[in-house]
């Protein structure tokens, strides 16, 4: 199991380096994800949320897709958007509406370095952007009007703060 960082920590703001490396190393940092993400309870994680600076994430949607996406690129998106409520294991306990392509195309590397393309709609179209988008130092909250990410904010700490205490 892993740390999950939370909001304010830098490596979530910052964006990831590619990986040039495909070797045990890896792998066990990609089990290690999937098994942090299934404990949370999540359908994604990326490599930032776990303190690593690299462009890698997973996702396990359950009779949909299970994949590491490593130095993944959306080569395409559609025009057409979609809006649905996200939440974030980087922002625990808050969610809000996101408006996002409603398809894309991402092109990756699978965990032996063979470059992969998936053409997704729906919940594997929204976790690859929310997912990427970590890659790129941004969070779902990054992406709201300034006043939804305040109120988004607050939510986080009154429930971060109520969590410390009964754990005091």
């Amino acid at each position: 199991m892993l740390d999950i960082y939370t909001l304010g920590e830098e490596v979530l703001s910052e964006k990831s380096q590619p990986v040039t490396k495909f070797d045990s190393g890896l792998r066990v940092l990609v089990d290690a994800m999937f098994e942090t993400m299934a404990e949370a309870d999540g359908v994604g994680l990326a490599a930032p949320q776990v303190g690593v600076s690299l462009r890698l994430f997973v996702i396990n949607i359950h009779g949909v897709e299970k994949r590491a996406y490593i130095n993944p690129q959306i080569i395409e998106t559609s025009i057409e958007t979609d809006t649905a409520e996200e939440g974030c294991l980087s922002v625990p306990g808050v969610w809000h509406d996101v408006e996002r392509p409603a398809r894309v195309n991402v092109q990756a590397q699978d965990i032996e370095g063979k470059v992969f393309t998936v053409k997704a709609e729906g919940l594997l179209a929204r976790a690859i952007q929310h997912e990427n988008d970590h890659l790129n130092g941004t969070l779902f909250i990054d992406r709201l009007t300034l006043e939804e990410r305040e109120s988004m904010v607050k939510a986080y700490e009154k429930r971060n703060k109520a969590s410390r205490r009964r754990k005091a």
